[in-house]
């Protein structure tokens, strides 16, 4: 495990301070700087040493180092701000060739393209696009996509959401689309202190692991992600005040119903019929 160069570079707090950087609201960035919860975080990773990591949003590359040190195979990392640049490129120089940097908006990235078979996903995720990234990857692994794993970092309020059950009161879209394609467990909490600059809100890291098994028996997850739309865009209201038009009978439903009490599965037959 080639290792060597990373650990030799100064501390990130250290290199942020030397380049003249503070972390940027507008991308909604608070850096990791504890070596303790990064390095958790790295290997809560499955099969790190054998797989190419995807981390968006690295920042001065405290994870990133992280994911380095834990014996990542490639890291890929994708940063839509420049201003870190001189931080990173020193990270990419004492990598061994293991780490690539993007310097792109991760939302307009095709990670398709990157020419890799199969990758997991590591990320602190910014707070202004983590739900939006999750969904478009929990919808690019049900449309054959080979990620692996993903393991993320979000406001633990929506980590809660992401790993609802039906009735929940956090139960919505990110619950009903998770538990269609993966098996999405939270790993550990955060507290608002390991950040810089410090959050209101508290953190939890998800682990979301795709399921084959699920993922064959989904027909068609874009068809699931507008009627979960549909129906959690108006959450408070009976589904027959939504679409009045339906024989909810069909589906073994009174039409009473609201969307948090319909299981995902329900969504997904749902879909087949009504989009």
């Amino acid at each position: 495990m080639k290792t060597a160069g990373v650990q030799s570079l100064p501390p990130v707090s250290e290199m942020m301070r030397s380049a003249g950087l503070e972390p940027k609201k507008q991308f909604g960035q608070n850096f990791l700087f504890d070596l303790n919860l990064t390095g958790r975080i790295a290997r809560s990773v499955p099969n790190i040493e054998n797989v190419t990591v995807v981390e968006v949003g690295p920042g001065p590359g405290g994870l990133t180092r992280a994911l380095l040190l834990a014996g990542a195979k490639q890291v890929i990392a994708i940063e839509k701000d420049k201003t870190t640049r001189s931080i990173l490129d020193k990270i990419v120089d004492a990598s061994d060739g293991r780490l690539t940097v993007i310097y792109d908006d991760a939302l307009k990235v095709d990670l398709s393209k990157l020419g890799v078979k199969e990758y997991a996903i590591c990320s602190n995720l910014p707070y202004n696009v983590g739900t939006e990234l999750l969904t478009r990857w929990l919808v690019r692994v049900a449309n054959g996509d080979t990620i692996s794993s993903m393991t993320l970092m979000f406001q633990r309020e929506v980590a809660q959401r992401i790993t609802a059950c039906c009735g929940d009161v956090q139960y919505g879209r990110l619950a009903v689309l998770a538990s269609l394609v993966a098996d999405a467990k939270i790993l550990f909490n955060v507290p608002n202190t390991a950040f810089v600059p410090k959050p209101k809100v508290q953190s939890a890291v998800v682990s979301v692991i795709p399921n084959k098994e699920k993922i064959r028996k989904i027909k068609d997850i874009n068809k699931i992600e507008k009627i979960t739309a549909k129906l959690f865009g108006q959450r408070r209201k009976m589904i027959r005040s939504i679409m009045p038009d339906v024989d909810w009978t069909k589906y073994g439903l009174s039409g009473t119903e609201r969307a948090e009490n319909l299981k995902p599965e329900v969504f997904a037959n749902l879909a087949l019929d009504l989009v």
